[in-house]
């Protein structure tokens, strides 16, 4: 019999939005946990449990497999949320917009990047000097317009999100819409996955990355470290501008 628990959301609705996007995900690959129940009158989840074990190359391969099939079930829009939902989306503890756009670049940087590093300087943690830094790089990116793939991604895929259970890697915690393959992979790449070449090695057998995504993935972990640098203090907001530099220096 498959363990189960129940979790508290961190927000309002926030356990009825994760049972949301989790089904949504699963239609791509059950190895997203599977939900067991929802009470967003109580805000509780209760889910499957993972019995985690020692990473494997292997099962970072399958995981990168599977990530792409997750992928291929696309969206909407770029920033759709998952089908029948219309109520917030969380990244952590954060809520962020899920506004349909049609241009990917055009909902990157009004929707993920600008709102948290606006966020992050009037927490602190990121000083106007960098904030204009990361505007460039934002500019950059929109008038490049990017013509970028379309997926049903994860959304909040760092490692502590990508669980490596006894028979195969398996997906929790989502903060899913449409956007951009890439958003996923890089965000694994920047809070350093076990075995994060094995996994792309995987996605790649079965999804499709531009020839030179390895050199935009900074740009890609804007929004992360943007979300960090809000919550969790300046030394996300110096990364923040480190990215946005390198992201200049691709797109610039």
């Amino acid at each position: 019999m498959t363990e189960r628990f129940t979790k508290h959301g961190s927000g309002p609705h926030s356990a009825a939005a994760e049972a949301a996007y989790l089904r949504w995900l699963r239609e791509g690959s059950d190895a997203v946990v599977e939900v067991f129940e929802v009470d967003d009158a109580a805000n509780t989840l209760t889910i499957e449990r993972v019995a985690t074990t020692r990473p494997t190359a292997e099962a970072a391969r399958q995981g990168g497999r599977e990530l792409a099939a997750i992928h291929a079930m696309g969206a909407a829009a770029f920033g759709a949320p998952a089908d029948g939902w219309d109520g917030p989306n969380y990244i952590g503890r954060a809520q962020q917009d899920c506004i349909p756009t049609q241009r990917w670049a055009d909902f990157y940087v009004h929707q993920r990047v600008l709102p948290f590093a606006d966020k992050a300087v009037a927490a602190g943690n990121l000083d106007e000097r960098g904030l204009d830094v990361v505007k460039q790089a934002c500019e950059a990116l929109l008038a490049e317009d990017e013509d970028a793939p379309l997926a049903r991604i994860h959304g909040d895929l760092w490692s502590g999100n990508l669980l490596f259970g006894t028979d195969r890697a398996r997906f929790i915690d989502p903060a899913a819409h449409g956007g951009h393959p890439l958003t996923d992979i890089a965000m694994l790449e920047l809070f350093g996955a076990p075995h994060w070449e094995a996994f792309v090695e995987g996605y790649l057998e079965q999804g499709l990355l531009n020839d030179d995504w390895r050199a935009r993935i900074p740009a890609h972990q804007m929004h992360p470290l943007a979300v960090h640098a809000y919550t969790h203090g300046p030394s996300y907001g110096s990364a923040l501008v480190r990215a946005a530099e390198a992201t200049l220096d691709v797109v610039g």
